[in-house]
């Protein structure tokens, strides 16, 4: 547990930036979106809204949810494992089902932090002239209490049935591959040590595939997560006591206050909590692409992010057991 919480924490905090390109250019509500490329929507939040606000926006939000999140994890994924190929279940089904079932019980865990961490990520800087996210929060903290005050502290809990549908699977299929990839690594090398170089490669190669194949259902995610419709607009007392006109420097108007403001309506947003009807309602109106928006951004988040918490993983994991093994030592002397 204590492997996985330091592996996944670490993962976590090595990729955030690029974490929050993916969540700007799948939630972005303009059209055409304001984001083209992965290098592009780098370069412009870099350059418009710095690293701390811009690009590490919401990375406190993460990582309260991302230490907890991963030591539940893991420690549900390696019990139930260890039971059911105890069991003799098949290990492929044991894999799988380990993936589910230790996603589910994180999740009580993360999906808060996930929430304000998106809505984080997409404002961006406080009153933030060049991207309209539809919020704009002080802090982690400020927001908390925001959403707690005008929305209900369940909205703290928003799309969470998108959130597991998404990461259920992704999980799944993360450590089925890569328990398959290291039994063909093992039977490649004839050791149980496959060597770094193979951690490497099994890693990213298992989250990778996870990441394109559950992109969709990421892009949904994001945008219940996120989006602002009308109702919720004028549900808010806190946005419309506080809502203020204010002109830039450019002469336009925009709204200042501290909770959701409205957006420009150019992407229909998906007033359902429904996975399946938001992926209907993304193809109506965008194609396939709107299903993968991000997905560069994605593959290469899960793919590296996949690699560092499981290599670290692996590599705490053989430490603390030779540490365990000089104890034992220590104690039959």
């Amino acid at each position: 547990m204590l492997a996985g919480g330091i592996g996944g924490t670490s993962g976590d905090a090595l990729m955030h930036s690029l974490d929050t390109v993916k969540t700007r250019q799948q939630g972005d509500p303009h059209w055409p979106p304001k984001y083209g490329s992965l290098g592009d929507a780098y370069i412009k939040i870099f350059r418009q809204e710095g690293i701390r606000r811009g690009l590490y926006g919401g990375f406190t939000a993460a990582m309260l949810g991302s230490f907890p999140g991963t030591v539940v994890f893991f420690g549900t994924y390696e019990f139930t494992k260890r039971r059911m190929l105890d069991y003799g279940l098949n290990p492929s089904f044991s894999y799988l089902t380990s993936g589910f079932l230790a996603d589910f019980a994180a999740s009580v865990c993360y999906v808060p932090s996930e929430v304000l961490k998106t809505r984080l990520q997409l404002q961006g800087r406080y009153n933030n002239p060049f991207f309209y996210s539809g919020y704009n929060y002080k802090s982690t903290w400020h927001a908390a209490k925001t959403i707690a005050r005008t929305e209900g502290v369940l909205a703290l809990y928003s799309g969470y049935k998108a959130t597991i549908v998404r990461d259920l699977p992704f999980s799944a299929f993360q450590f089925a591959l890569y328990e398959q990839f290291r039994q063909l690594s093992m039977g490649l090398t004839n050791s149980t040590d496959i060597g770094l170089g193979l951690e490497v490669l099994t890693a990213v190669s298992a989250g990778g595939i996870a990441g394109v194949v559950t992109c969709p259902l990421d892009v949904v995610k994001t945008r219940i997560q996120t989006q602002i419709t009308p109702d919720s607009h004028q549900q808010s007392s806190q946005a419309s006591k506080f809502e203020s006109v204010a002109r830039t420097s450019t002469g336009q108007k925009r709204s200042i206050h501290s909770g959701p403001r409205t957006v420009p309506k150019t992407v229909p947003t998906l007033d359902t909590s429904s996975v399946v009807t938001g992926l209907r309602m993304i193809y109506k109106t965008e194609g396939v692409g709107g299903w993968f928006r991000g997905v560069g951004p994605r593959f290469v988040w899960t793919s590296v992010q996949s690699g560092t918490m499981l290599v670290m993983y692996q590599y705490l994991l053989k430490q603390f057991e030779r540490l365990s093994k000089k104890e034992d030592g220590l104690g039959s002397m």
